[in-house]
């Protein structure tokens, strides 16, 4: 999946979700032949970050869920789309979604955080390749090309 690419220390939004696409639930719900279990599609806030994404489909996602009670949960990124498989619409709505929500802010900051602490490097850097360029361009002022015979001329 593409994203867009954001400058190093660019401030990104809390990913979220704005809601299910009810166009992809399975034709069958609330009837006698409806899954016990099946995959909800939900729309993200915003195009979620590559790193993001790595971090919504990372074993360590699927662990924290499973702690929170959902063992059989996964969530995979489908461009804009989360996809949440393993659920329903009733414990989304009684308290996974929640925990989803909370997991993308959590993403969210871990991901803004790596990439402040990326930035300050980035200008700790660069402040000092500017300091170390300047030292060098003095020291090479610094340097005289004049002939010990002048200099003795000059001191005379």
């Amino acid at each position: 999946m593409d994203t867009i690419a954001r400058p190093v220390g660019s401030a990104i939004a809390p990913l979220g979700l704005g809601g299910v696409l009810a166009g992809s639930l399975p034709t069958t719900l609330l009837t006698d032949h409806a899954p016990e279990r099946y995959t909800v599609e939900a729309v993200f806030t915003r195009r979620p970050e590559r790193e993001e994404i790595a971090e919504i489909v990372a074993p360590d996602t699927q662990t924290h869920l499973a702690e929170r009670g959902y063992p059989g949960v996964r969530l995979a990124v489908s461009d804009r789309r989360i996809e949440i498989a393993g659920t329903t619409l009733e414990e989304l709505r009684d308290g996974l979604g929640s925990v989803i929500a909370d997991l993308l802010v959590d993403i969210s900051a871990r991901v803004r955080g790596g990439r402040e602490v990326a930035a300050a490097r980035f200008r700790e850097i660069t402040a000092r390749e500017q300091d170390r360029a300047a030292a060098i361009a003095a020291l090479a002022e610094s340097v005289g090309f004049v002939a010990a015979v002048e200099l003795a001329d000059a001191t005379a």
